[in-house]
């Protein structure tokens, strides 16, 4: 499953899952090791081999930028992007990041993507296998029209859930959904939607304003581990 779970004014809420087959430690090594199942093509430099996440409060989940060599023979100077902010990480249980991802990095949004590790039911000779849900929640001023913005991200979002669940072993892979009521579909320019490209993070030269031209074109107490992510692991009573 894989859908805009909720889209209005100000916000909205992606939301897909998947199972691999793994069991819940391997998971969350490979969960914390986007490197090597990050889509390349939704970062900023084109290569996801440069991306690094720090599983702890206030780890980052941050990008490499290297320096390369210029036409005159000279170089330019290392770079470094701040994808996400780790803010709550339950080894094996979840993981909790804050960050406007892509083109929501120039909008003054609040953006917490959470994902959740449960054990999902067994394989056919016992092996054990994990259902990952993971859920983007994106609230603030933005300036793309909400229904077009929701689809895009919820597209790159569930490419990044295959692309983990893929290097784990894919069992059940996300599938998409219908988009909330309140989302016009006429909104959404033909081509978003499953499979759909969208600039996560863009590529060399591709500015802020060429991204948001494609785009137009187109809650209380500390909560316990299981009141906090039971709602997304299926654990909750």
């Amino acid at each position: 499953m894989a859908e805009v779970a909720e889209a209005h004014d100000d916000h909205f809420i992606t939301k897909a899952e998947a199972v691999v087959d793994a069991d819940r430690k391997a998971t969350w090594l490979a969960l914390i090791s986007p490197a090597r199942w990050w889509s390349g093509e939704h970062t900023w430099s084109a290569d996801a081999a440069n991306l690094r996440l720090t599983p702890q409060a206030g780890g980052c989940f941050c990008e490499t930028i290297p320096e390369t060599e210029t036409a005159d023979g000279g170089f330019t100077l290392e770079g470094s992007v701040e994808h996400m902010r780790v803010i709550q990480a339950y080894p094996e249980v979840a993981l909790r990041m804050t960050g406007a991802l892509g083109p929501l990095q120039s909008e003054p949004v609040t953006g917490i993507l959470t994902v959740a590790i449960s054990e999902a039911e067994e394989g056919p000779e016992g092996e054990p296998r994990t259902r990952i849900v993971w859920e983007y929640n994106v609230g603030g001023k933005m300036r793309y029209p909400v229904p077009v913005i929701s689809q895009a991200v919820d597209g790159v979002m569930t490419l990044q859930l295959v692309g983990l669940a893929e290097h784990l072993g894919a069992v059940e892979l996300p599938e998409r959904g219908a988009t909330p009521e309140d989302a016009d579909p006429e909104e959404v320019s033909e081509g978003e939607g499953e499979g759909a490209e969208m600039a996560d993070e863009p590529l060399e030269g591709a500015s802020d304003t060429e991204l948001e031209a494609d785009i137009d074109s187109g809650t209380s107490a500390e909560p316990s581990v299981d009141e906090a992510f039971g709602d997304l692991s299926g654990d909750a009573g």
